[in-house]
């Protein structure tokens, strides 16, 4: 081996990683779109089972159901915006008119009838002694100077649903864009092959898609009967808020047992502690978790199923990894991934027994 060969080949060498470091850098510098393109192809595939409705049941051309499709996805969002908007600047206004003394006094009467209750039950609680004498008005005000720096991000804001909504419209409009993009990394001679995996992936996943929308809703349903039975204030935004929190597996359900306890607990807060409060929450509570169950036990097996044809054991090991590796995001996108995979492997892969194993429901 001459010394030129050597020279040769660190120059390669070298021109591969600069290929690399520029090809990373130039999507970290375009992540936001990335982000919108991904958004807009969940969006597509939610979409598609309803424009095919559209398409065969009711004869609409392939570019009105596709528009029809849109306005009733954005009179959802416009839906969701009309719900919280008016209670986040009602809560906003609330705090900045200097109604910190009531609040703090408040906090702090829930607090002595928390640790009166215990008392009288022989029960003694410290740590709530001492929150008791924190200054929460101090966090508080910080709320309205945070909703003002959310009304300045509605500019961006505005500009990635548009993005989003543009992308989304033509992904829908043809749905061999998304798949023509895929197929130019595609090596010469697997076309078809990953043709058939993208189709089988498409199919699946907006299965999936939709099962969450169904998941949800039901939950939504019996968290706002639940609230509504016990006469709880904002009932449906509060339940709405902790159904959309089971997007995040595990830890979804718990974030939004926190907030359903919490407001529970504030709510209708001139009531008696003992005898109505805290009797209240508990039955809230309760029909929190009867909830819980009938999704663990009923809703999500039978999305996943029927949709991932994976194992219930295989997606818990399959979102706990995906939690490890990438947080929160990781959880979300854990299943989605996975199932894709699994196909992938299934039309190249066929053959090895591990494969075979994970993929014969496929």
């Amino acid at each position: 081996m001459t010394s030129k060969t050597i020279a040769n080949g660190i120059l390669r060498a070298l021109g591969i990683l600069l290929g690399i470091f520029l090809l990373g850098y130039f999507l970290y510098a375009i992540q936001s779109v990335i982000v919108y393109v991904i958004i807009a192809g969940i969006l597509s595939l939610i979409a598609r089972p309803i424009i095919l409705f559209l398409r065969r049941k009711l004869k609409f051309p392939n570019t009105i159901a596709v528009v029809a499709t849109m306005v009733l996805m954005l009179s959802f969002l416009t839906g969701l915006i009309l719900l919280f908007i008016p209670l986040i600047i009602e809560q906003g206004e609330n705090l900045s008119l200097l109604q910190g003394n009531e609040l703090q006094a408040d906090i702090r009467n829930i607090f002595h009838r928390i640790t009166l209750y215990f008392s009288s039950k022989g029960i003694d609680i410290d740590v709530l002694a001492e929150l008791k004498n924190i200054n929460f008005i101090s966090q508080f005000k910080q709320i309205p100077n945070f909703l003002n720096a959310v009304l300045g991000m509605l500019g961006a804001i505005s500009v990635g649903i548009f993005s989003v909504l543009f992308i989304s419209f033509f992904f829908m409009k043809d749905r061999k864009l998304l798949k023509s993009a895929f197929m130019v990394f595609v090596p010469e001679g697997t076309e078809s092959r990953f043709s058939k995996s993208l189709e089988t992936i498409n199919t699946l996943l907006s299965k999936y898609f939709i099962g969450l929308i169904f998941q949800i809703s039901i939950l939504f349903v019996l968290y706002t009967i639940i609230l509504l039975i016990f006469g709880i204030k904002n009932a449906v935004v509060i339940a709405f808020l902790c159904a959309l929190l089971n997007l995040i597996p595990y830890i979804g359900p718990l974030i939004g047992a926190v907030i359903m306890f919490v407001l529970s607990m504030t709510s209708n807060i001139e009531l008696d502690f003992q005898t109505q409060i805290l009797p209240r929450t508990f039955y809230v509570m309760m029909g929190y978790l009867i909830a819980q169950l009938i999704d663990n036990f009923g809703s999500q097996p039978i999305i996943f199923s029927r949709t991932t044809k994976s194992h219930p054991l295989e997606i818990f090991l399959v979102i706990i990894i995906g939690g490890l590796l990438f947080g929160i995001v990781g959880m979300i996108t854990a299943v989605p991934m996975y199932t894709a995979l699994k196909v992938i492997l299934k039309e190249f892969l066929s053959e090895n027994k591990i494969v075979k194993s994970l993929t014969k429901d496929l």
